[in-house]
């Protein structure tokens, strides 16, 4: 029998996602007799307490800077024991949306310009409409849509607040693109079905993702020719750019001249009931049993072969 460590909680703003997530990959794996699960939640976890945490394998569900973003896959290298998700630098290089606009801008991938908000600069260092966002948060954390001066003084306003609570918080300012959001989950390298995401009033932030049950998602939807496939490449592209592995998810906005433009990557995609990635491997055939447990065999095969 093998004894699988979920962890979830973490110290970061989407600590309540994490643990729904964790949640429910605890309840798929307990359905494989082959694995005795345990589940624990973390905040900000040390080497010597993540060792003492039972376990051969370790599935650790967390959003966030701390849990997806280096930090703990750096004590996961140090426990030793196979885990599931990317290495600390992927993991670094994939959480900082800047720093994975400039990997995809190297593979000739489009993605909308971009950059670093000076929270001292009253005006808005590019052309409005743009979208000011954490650089280093998912779940549309922080996320303000700016259509015009008014929208940018409010949105300026709520940074210059959130960064007193959190002073170490970075934020970027990034060109509106208008269009249709596409998603494009990766497992072990192959692209699953894209999903187009159409919420109620056109803004997918947090409460869209998770507390609202409005939002429609359209799997395989019909786009233009060829446009599948190129998602599908840029995607397992700019993963293997970044050493992305087992799992991901890749965000895109289609424009009104259908062109896509890359938006973010994300590592370590929920797997709460409104998740996309569960959602998208379904279709692919991957009951939310099978991809867990899938899961943990990449994670074993990986550290057998690194060994």
């Amino acid at each position: 029998m093998t004894q699988v460590l979920v962890l979830g909680g973490g110290p970061d703003s989407e600590r309540e996602v994490s643990l729904n997530s964790a949640r429910e990959i605890a309840r798929a794996l307990r359905r494989n007799p082959a694995l005795v699960v345990v589940e624990q939640t973390i905040g900000r976890i040390t080497l010597d307490e993540l060792k003492d945490l039972p376990g051969d394998v370790v599935f650790p569900a967390l959003h966030g800077a701390f849990g997806e973003g280096g930090p703990l896959q750096d004590l996961l290298e140090a426990d030793g024991r196979p885990y599931v998700g990317c290495g600390p630098t992927a993991a670094r290089l994939a959480m900082d949306k800047l720093a994975t606009k400039l990997v995809a801008s190297r593979l000739g991938i489009n993605t909308p310009h971009a950059c670093v908000l000076n929270p001292g600069d009253t005006r808005c260092p590019m052309r409005l409409p743009v979208v000011v966002k954490p650089i280093h948060e998912g779940s549309s954390v922080g996320l303000h849509v700016c259509l015009d001066q008014r929208d940018w003084a409010e949105a300026h306003r709520a940074v210059m607040a959130d960064r007193t609570r959190n002073p170490h918080r970075s934020y970027m300012v990034e060109r509106l693109i208008a269009g249709r959001e596409l998603t494009v989950g990766l497992l072990d390298r192959s692209a699953l079905p894209i999903i187009h995401i159409a919420p109620r009033d056109g803004i997918y932030d947090y409460e869209a993702k998770y507390t609202r049950d409005d939002t429609r998602y359209i799997l395989e939807p019909e786009l233009p020719p060829g446009a599948d496939t190129a998602l599908a490449e840029h995607s397992v592209r700019l993963a293997d750019a970044i050493g992305v592995r087992h799992l991901a998810r890749v965000d895109f906005m289609l424009d009104g001249s259908d062109m896509p433009w890359l938006i973010e990557l994300n590592t370590m995609p929920g797997f709460t009931t409104h998740s996309l990635v569960p959602m998208a491997a379904r279709r692919h055939g991957f009951e939310m049993d099978r991809l867990c447990s899938w899961l943990i065999e990449l994670a074993v095969r990986d550290k057998r072969v690194a060994a």
